[in-house]
């Protein structure tokens, strides 16, 4: 028996709540996923729920725990090493592609959104902009299958905890590094973009691991 449109609709909603709950923070790794607490916070039934739990399991977030049921996965310390090693293949060949093919109009949007993360009232509105900032350079690459597989990845990195824009000096630091990736896209310089970018990448990959060691936890 298949799912009714309205059955669809409510497991797409779920999934989108569940997944809010994580970015923000509400739900953490390590936490139970019960349907019937989900199905109360959100007013909804369970088989959505239960749906949106199974996709969340799919998209390798949510993984049962015998005894606990559908727990938020810890991620090992190999895994946040392979996460942020496929991100900087993923998002340098961007920048690559970027240099090549972003309007003009692109590139001065990203130039704005550098200046509004550069001078962010909190870590939270510096990383909701990094986000942004990271998504519009990912959109001016212009290949569609380079987007499907970063949103796999910056799915999985919801599950990594507080960002990394918390630590002193990161937003400075991301900033410059945000700067020298938009000199070379407008330089149309592709190699030098994808240099900047992965550079930018193993500096947020050597941040996570300072806040790792340092007991902490989407961001960067």
């Amino acid at each position: 028996m298949t799912d009714s449109p309205t059955e669809k609709t409510q497991g797409h909603d779920a999934y989108a709540r569940i997944l809010a709950d994580i970015r923000e923070g509400r739900i953490l790794p390590g936490d139970r996923l019960t349907e019937t607490e989900l199905a109360r916070r959100y007013g909804l039934s369970r088989t959505p729920v239960r749906e949106a739990i199974r996709q969340l399991e799919a998209d390798g977030l949510v993984a049962h725990v015998p005894r606990a049921g559908a727990t938020l996965r810890r991620l090992e310390p190999a895994e946040v090493s392979e996460l942020y090693e496929m991100r900087a293949v993923l998002e340098a060949t961007a920048a690559r592609f970027a240099a090549r093919a972003a309007a003009p109009v692109e590139l001065a949007e990203l130039s704005a959104l550098n200046e509004a993360f550069a001078t962010a009232a909190t870590p939270v509105e510096a990383a909701e902009i990094n986000r942004q900032f990271h998504a519009a350079l990912m959109h001016a690459a212009r290949n569609r299958f380079l987007t499907r597989a970063m949103e796999a990845v910056r799915k999985t990195f919801l599950i990594l905890g507080p960002s990394t824009m918390e630590e002193e000096g990161r937003v400075e630091a991301a900033a410059a590094e945000h700067a020298e990736v938009l000199a070379a896209l407008q330089a149309r310089d592709e190699a030098a973009a994808e240099a900047a970018m992965r550079a930018h990448i193993e500096a947020a990959h050597r941040a996570r691991l300072r806040q790792l060691r340092s007991g902490g936890g989407e961001g960067q």
